[in-house]
């Protein structure tokens, strides 16, 4: 099986790619491969908050799948084609996350990904939701504001009975994971 492969470089226009944080903490590396930081936007909507006009706590998990879908995107795996080219999935096996500010309707969202650990069944991913700053004339010094961080466990399982599996090489090939 031969995923397509999508660099950095060769992202379609307005597809989100890996690059430097947001916030300029973070060295550039190849998208994908392990410490890249992928970012991608998202705008709250009222669906997403409570009767407060607050981000609801659970939905930050749907925005971090949801960055965690794009990523793999970029890199040229769509979920669905995979599972049916290779039998397999990833799945959630644990998440941690800290609340530090809330997000409210309206506001756009800079969500982030970098892989930090990875095995030959799972992998380690560090995510964090952050209120863009606004641009404005005077400049665009403003830092954007941590809401959320968390880490999110996913593991490679076999799509039919879901026990863990190793993740196929053409898989880490398009991860740029070490074999």
């Amino acid at each position: 099986m031969s995923l397509p492969h999508t660099s950095a470089t060769a992202t379609p226009p307005g597809r989100p790619k890996a690059g430097p944080a947001p916030w300029g903490g973070s060295e550039p590396r190849e998208a994908g491969s392990v410490g890249a930081l992928f970012t991608w936007s998202v705008r709250v909507y009222w669906e997403d908050t409570d009767a407060g006009g607050i981000v609801f706590y659970a939905n930050y998990l749907k925005f971090f799948e949801r960055a965690r879908t794009e990523w793999l995107r970029t890199l040229g795996i769509e979920q669905q084609r995979m599972r049916e080219q290779v039998g397999g999935m990833f799945v959630v096996t644990h998440t941690q996350l800290q609340y530090h500010r809330p997000a409210r309707l309206d506001d756009l969202l800079l969500v982030t990904a970098r892989v930090v650990d990875a095995g030959r069944a799972s992998m380690t991913i560090e995510q964090s939701a952050l209120l863009k700053p606004q641009q404005s004339d005077a400049g665009s010094d403003a830092q954007a504001q941590l809401l959320c961080s968390g880490t999110i466990r996913i593991g490679w399982v076999d799509d039919r009975n879901l026990r863990p599996q190793r993740i196929p090489p053409a898989v880490i090939a398009a991860l740029k994971l070490p074999p």
